[in-house]
């Protein structure tokens, strides 16, 4: 199932309330756009709904996402969180979480803050795209490409075109929510 998908099949209420609430909605706090960050490395590869439904369980064991904690984890603490069920146990990205912390610290010591260093990809602005239907989004484009490529040289990883494009959805950069939704 599609996140942008405006008519959701069944009463799956979580999927819904991030649908209505959260996504394509501009994001300017660094704290979640670390959470989403991480949240779209994990969900490579699966489900969205995989990810939203271990939301709080990823909250827990990452510390809230205090970037700075994160950071400092070490491999006992990766080895902890190898063996924690409640999240997605995928050693690569339990890593990269922990290098990301590291890059994200390093991008806002340069920018001041990471939203002025993300949001640069998009001029500031929400690129709004007007799709009529699900087949007509994208899963990348040329701002995603800059922004991967960006984010690469400066240590990130799982951060490939199609996930920035994805974080760029979710932190509001870009709009895709189909014509006629009432929430764009």
């Amino acid at each position: 199932m599609e996140i942008n998908d405006c008519n959701w099949p069944g009463n799956d209420a979580l999927m819904r309330a991030y649908h209505d609430e959260e996504w394509g909605k501009p994001l300017h706090d660094d704290w979640k756009l670390f959470e989403f960050m991480v949240m779209d490395a994990f969900q490579a590869g699966l489900s969205w709904r995989t990810i939203l439904y271990k939301r709080e369980n990823f909250r827990r064991a990452f510390d809230n996402y205090d970037v700075e904690k994160i950071a400092l984890y070490d491999e006992d603490k990766i080895q902890e969180l190898m063996q924690d069920a409640s999240i997605i146990r995928n050693q690569a990205k339990i890593r990269a979480t922990v290098g990301n912390a590291i890059a994200f610290l390093k991008v806002q010591a340069e920018f001041e803050t990471f939203d002025k260093y993300i949001w640069q990809f998009t001029g500031g602005e929400t690129i709004m795209n007007h799709p009529t239907m699900n087949a007509e989004i994208r899963a990348k484009s040329p701002e995603s490409d800059a922004m991967s490529k960006d984010l690469l040289k400066r240590g990130f990883k799982f951060v490939g075109s199609t996930i920035c494009y994805a974080f760029m959805q979710a932190a509001g950069m870009v709009n895709d929510h189909l014509e006629g939704c009432q929430h764009k």
